[in-house]
Order: structure tokens, then C-alpha cells, then sequence
């Protein structure tokens, strides 16, 4: 009796592993055609370049596309179709009753390339740009900059210097989203080349004559030409704008060569990664404490000639000004408050103008 007893329970373990195996086949069989959920909710997935499959699936339920159980099945359906690495970056449109079969094909279909527009305007700096860029699909802004700041990146665009900070063109651009952020750097690069170069071409005698007597390259009237456009958006005084910051580099009376301009103390204080002790406590208006910040490398009130490097992106205009800048022989400017300024030779002329236009006199 028991051995008859064991033998019927060893065929009812067989038969109810069968009967599981045969609904599991049916379920393996049954998948590739069965509905996520039943109701339909369009979702837009959009999938950066590079990303693995378990980031794939991590979007996919983040959006609630698939639930966790539904990700883990759907995981092994991918692999089993060898499909992994077919999986195409951008922006995919699905549905939450979609089948397996249905959101892999969308998965590795390439999307159609995404154009998008963005208007970079003169003088943004580089952490402005990487916002502007964010906004329009490119991924987070401090990814973008930590891009800008990549030394490779800026050996292969051949840039000098610790980022592409002057580089980056004003200009209106249409994007390929799929390209990546690195092609738009690239093309906004190549633009500020191709013109930086035919300004350089068309003025090539003063130009030189410029880097000759100073002993500058490129890079330097990238960087006095930032100043420019950040110290007036008047288009038409920024060649006597130049021009002052030239007369306090080359007057043997002018000691120190310091060109005391404001926006470089905001950038240094803003921009960089490390910061001075004085910029850590920079609320947006300029303090004593940061006029007499020697820690500040981009304080041109402290440290005499150019800043290490640009503290903008300039356009047309302001590297047209340091190239052919104005003949004259005035060494400060103050603003009048009405977006234009007021030049003058000395000192004593120049603390008159601040007296009838900053101090109220």
C-alpha cells in the first residue's frame, strides 16, 4: 500500500509539473502578443545617446510604459531576440497598451531626426548656453558644461584654453537632437572660427599689428573682444570701448595696466568651478570685498592685463571692434544709465563724469 501511495503522489508531482510546465510554454508563447495594460495613454520616451538597456527599461517604467514585473519579463524577451544593442536613441512615441512585439519595434526603429532652434544672443557666457541647450532636448545643463569643459572634446575642436568659453557663436542654429550635444558644440565652434577668421582676413593689418605690439595670438582678442561686448550693447561705441582697454595696455603712462572692468570679477565669481573665498559670498552686485580679491584671477582690478581667458561669447560686432578699434586717447568710460557711456582722458575728467552720472551730482 505505501509503495502504491508514493507511487500515485511521484505521478502527481509529475502530472502538476507538466501541467505548469505546459502553462508556462503557453505563457512564453502568449507573450510577444499580449498588452501591457489595456488602456491606451500616448507617452513620449526620449532615449540620450549611449544609454544601456537596463537605463532603456528604467525610462520605460519611470514613464509607467511598463511596471517593474513587466520590465523584468520584457528584459529577457530583448535579450532573447538579440536585440540589446539595437535599441536607437531619440525620441520615441509608444503606448501603454502596446505588446512586446509592438514597443520593440518602436525601440529600435530610428527615430526621424528632430531638428529644434535655439538663438544663442551676443555675450552669453558658456554656463547660459549650456541652459539654452538643456532646454531644447540636449540633457542637463551641468552635463553640458562638464562637455564644454572636457579636455578632449576641446583637443578634438582644436581650443585652446580650459573650456569653449568664447567660442560658442551668437548666432540662431537648427540642431539634430540625435547628433548629440557635442555636434551642436562643434557646429557653434566652427562658426565663431569661420568668422573670427574672415574679420582677421578683412582687417589682417591691424590685426596683426595688435598681436605684433602686444604680443597676443587669437585667443587674446577672443578674450578682450568678451569684455567689449559685456561692457556696452551699444553695437556702435564698442570700437572706443576697444580702443580704451588698448590705450591702458600700451600708454607707458598708464601704470598699473589694469583694465578695471566689472563684468570680469562677475564672471570669476560665477563661472569657473573654483572660486576665491571673496566670490563664495557674491550675491549678484559687487562688493568692496570683491574689488580688492586678489584670489580672483579674472579681477582685472587686481591683476593687471587680460584675464586667463574669454568671459564671454562674442559676436561680429565686438571682434570687429578689437580688430580695427578707434584712434583716440581716452583711457576711462562711465555709464550715462541709458545703455550708452561717456568717455574722457584723466582722471580728474573721469571722477567729474562720476560724480554727474553714478553719484547723483
Amino acid at each position: 500500500m505505501a509503495q502504491r501511495a508514493a507511487m500515485w503522489i511521484v505521478l502527481g508531482v509529475l502530472g502538476y509539473g507538466g501541467f505548469r510546465g505546459y502553462r508556462i510554454w503557453q505563457e512564453i508563447e502568449r507573450y510577444p502578443a499580449r498588452q501591457f495594460q489595456h488602456d491606451a495613454r500616448a507617452v513620449e520616451v526620449r532615449i540620450p545617446r549611449g544609454t544601456s538597456l537596463p537605463g532603456v527599461l528604467s525610462l520605460l517604467v519611470d514613464h509607467e510604459v511598463l511596471s517593474e514585473r513587466d520590465a523584468m519579463y520584457f528584459k529577457v524577451f530583448v535579450l532573447q531576440k538579440g536585440a540589446a544593442n539595437r535599441i536607437t536613441a531619440g525620441l520615441h512615441r509608444v503606448s501603454t497598451d502596446m505588446t512586446p512585439t509592438a514597443l520593440l519595434e518602436e525601440l529600435v526603429r530610428a527615430p526621424a531626426a528632430p531638428e529644434v532652434r535655439v538663438t544663442i544672443p551676443e555675450g552669453w557666457n558658456m554656463l547660459q548656453v549650456a541652459t539654452a541647450l538643456g532646454k531644447i532636448g540636449f540633457g542637463e545643463p551641468r552635463d553640458i558644461v562638464a562637455t564644454m569643459r572636457d579636455p578632449k572634446v576641446l583637443e578634438r575642436l582644436d581650443v585652446e584654453g580650459t573650456s569653449l568659453e568664447g567660442y560658442l557663436f551668437p548666432d540662431t542654429y537648427r540642431f539634430d537632437l540625435n547628433a548629440g550635444v557635442e555636434m551642436a558644440l562643434r557646429r557653434m565652434v566652427q562658426r565663431h572660427r569661420a568668422v573670427f577668421d574672415e574679420l582677421h582676413r578683412k582687417y589682417r593689418a591691424s590685426a596683426v599689428e595688435t598681436e605684433r605690439r602686444l604680443g597676443w595670438g587669437p585667443k587674446d582678442l577672443v578674450t578682450l573682444a568678451s569684455i567689449v561686448e559685456k561692457e556696452t550693447g551699444a553695437k556702435s561705441e564698442r570700437p572706443r570701448i576697444a580702443g580704451v582697454f588698448y590705450n591702458r595696455l600700451r600708454f607707458a603712462s598708464f601704470v598699473p595696466k589694469l583694465l578695471q572692468t566689472d563684468p570680469t570679477i562677475i564672471y570669476g565669481c560665477t563661472v569657473p568651478e573654483t572660486k576665491s573665498k571673496a566670490c563664495q559670498s557674491f550675491e549678484g552686485r559687487i562688493r568692496r570685498v570683491h574689488l580688492r580679491d586678489k584670489e580672483n584671477v579674472y579681477n582685472t582690478y587686481t591683476h593687471e592685463g587680460l584675464p586667463p581667458g574669454p568671459i564671454a561669447n562674442p559676436g561680429r560686432a565686438a571682434l570687429t571692434a578689437v580688430m580695427v578699434p578707434e584712434a583716440h586717447r581716452y583711457l576711462y568710460f562711465v555709464s550715462k544709465n541709458d545703455g550708452t557711456h561717456i568717455f574722457s582722458k584723466s582722471v580728474t575728467e573721469h571722477e567729474a563724469n562720476v560724480d554727474r552720472y553714478q553719484r547723483g551730482g
